[in-house]
């Protein structure tokens, strides 16, 4: 058996779906491989830099109410629900993403971070509009 931070940090890179954990303050500090894939952003593009740089501006205030509030009370509105939202790829495209979020806690309880995990829906939800459209046509 390897040393479970060793064993972490794999199973954190191996998993399908993106998971990226920032600090209290939106700083980015893990990025794992679906990350990359999902946002076209490396891990040392995208290490220390702010959420921002994934949010669309159009969102970015309410994210940042919502993370607040999350750090402040210790508890998400959506408490682990997965919840669809947009997203930046590195190209400048928009992306529908499906997301969890939790709130990351130290020994002590107290919230040192938030962690989100994320699928590309895009395909599923432009299919689903045509769909609706070609309905009402």
């Amino acid at each position: 058996m390897s040393h479970p931070s060793e064993l972490d940090a794999r199973i954190v890179d191996d998993v399908a779906d993106a998971l990226i954990y920032s600090d209290r303050a939106g700083t980015i500090t893990r990025w794992n491989r679906a990350s990359t894939t999902l946002f076209g952003f490396s891990a040392d593009e995208v290490l220390g830099q702010n959420l921002d740089l994934i949010i669309p501006e159009h969102l970015r205030a309410a994210h940042w109410k919502g993370f607040e509030a999350a750090l402040a009370t210790g508890a998400m509105k959506l408490a682990g629900r997965p919840t669809l939202t947009r997203a930046l790829h590195k190209s400048g495209r928009k992306l529908y993403i499906e997301m969890t979020f939790a709130l990351v806690r130290d020994a002590g309880g107290a919230v040192v971070g938030s962690v989100a995990m994320a699928r590309d829906v895009t395909e599923r939800v432009e299919r689903e509009r045509a769909a609706r459209l070609a309905q009402n046509s």
